[in-house]
């Protein structure tokens, strides 16, 4: 009897001890959607559990994906490069803008010299028009006079801005380059799948080089090429493969080859970054720091999206740096689970996960005016 009557209570504290180790209010989040942030959603994943006591699983895929998965509410939180606007877009849904990063240009050349490309070199060689590495528009990008632009940086690496909110430049220098391009056809690789990084990408060729790249913005690159992509010409030439990782794994076995993708893909897959040439004719590395400089010319409206003035003629601003929205509910049915997605940006947009995590994976810091108002779009989600 007596063995029994402890067994009785060891069973009730066991029992106890495994409720109160586990709280009410803990959540498991599910979210999908674009490549581009997923590297820093993972791994911001234990400082976001252990600061929180809530978990998520993040289905990297596509932005196109993440859109889907939101109108049919599979999920608790989605990712998306480009704003959605479709008409399928349930009207509970807003954005805010979560994750900001360069995408980078990305090669298979041996050299070790830095490439530079103007916005119309590039849309020539993803636009088919441009198809050997040593074509005169690539040589005359590579063998020139630049400028390289040095900036006062807050405590977060972005551009220190004055009173009137205009990055501080501690200095700019003249950079002589030369480059001895080879006499080699160039293979370009593309998103093959629906892709917010492939929207923003063609967005930036058709509004930087619109004489070149003549068709608007698509997140289908295919649907945004200028001419024929299945022309004889490009057959075998210019192939596609669907995500960040399947474009960049491909390049890293192409030899010659160019591609488009986050910065963090270059090192694993023995790439090399270019600097791109932006409108005040600086040569400039896609980092956060110039990212930082791009995004600062940028309106916001009242939905969360951004607009990106690409004709910016600040001197350190990367031409292609690029925010990845978050798409939650302002109505959802569980207010436990509303109160976790909220937790969850919130964690993402602190330094912890976009400094300390993200900085090394080359992930820029949102802070400033911007922050305010991706914590004010927080703010709806309930």
């Amino acid at each position: 009897m007596r063995i029994s009557k402890l067994a009785k209570v060891a069973a009730l504290a066991l029992a106890f001890g495994l409720v109160a180790g586990t709280p009410a209010y803990a959540v498991d989040l599910q979210g999908s959607g674009a490549s581009f942030p997923a590297l820093l959603i993972e791994g911001c994943k234990a400082g976001f559990a252990s600061n929180t006591t809530h978990t998520y699983v993040y289905a990297s895929s596509s932005s196109g994906t993440g859109q889907a998965n939101s109108d049919k509410s599979i999920g608790d939180f989605w990712m998306s490069d480009g704003a959605y606007t479709a008409s399928t877009k349930r009207s509970t849904l807003i954005h805010v803008p979560l994750v900001a990063a360069p995408i980078a240009i990305l090669h298979n050349l041996p050299s070790k010299t830095t490439l530079s490309l103007s916005a119309a070199t590039v849309a020539g060689i993803f636009g088919g028009t441009i198809t050997r590495w040593n074509d005169p528009a690539i040589v005359a990008d590579n063998n020139r006079s630049t400028t390289k632009v040095v900036y006062k940086k807050d405590a977060n690496g972005n551009p220190k801005k004055d009173a009137k909110g205009n990055p501080i430049v501690l200095r700019t220098q003249v950079v002589q380059q030369h480059y001895t391009l080879p006499d080699k056809p160039i293979k370009v690789v593309y998103r093959s799948d629906s892709s917010g990084t492939s929207e923003n990408f063609t967005n930036y060729l058709a509004k930087s080089a619109s004489s070149v790249w003549t068709k608007a913005k698509s997140k289908v690159f295919k649907d945004s090429f200028p001419g024929d992509i299945n022309a004889i010409a490009n057959l075998g030439r210019v192939v596609g493969a669907a995500s960040s990782n399947g474009v960049s794994q491909l390049a890293g076995k192409t030899a010659y080859s160019i591609t488009y993708a986050e910065v963090n893909y270059a090192a694993a897959n023995k790439l090399k970054i270019a600097n791109l040439i932006n409108p005040a004719g600086a040569s400039v590395v896609p980092d956060s720091t110039g990212v930082g400089a791009f995004l600062a010319s940028a309106t916001q409206d009242a939905n969360g999206f951004l607009t990106y003035d690409y004709a910016t003629k600040e001197k350190g601003a990367y031409p292609l740096g690029i925010v990845s929205y978050l798409l939650a509910d302002t109505k959802y049915p569980d207010a436990a689970k509303a109160k976790a997605v909220k937790e969850f940006a919130t964690y993402i947009l602190s330094t912890k996960c976009s400094k300390d995590v993200g900085g090394p994976l080359g992930f820029s810091v949102i802070d400033g005016d911007l922050l305010k108002k991706s914590l004010a779009q927080v703010a709806k989600i309930g």
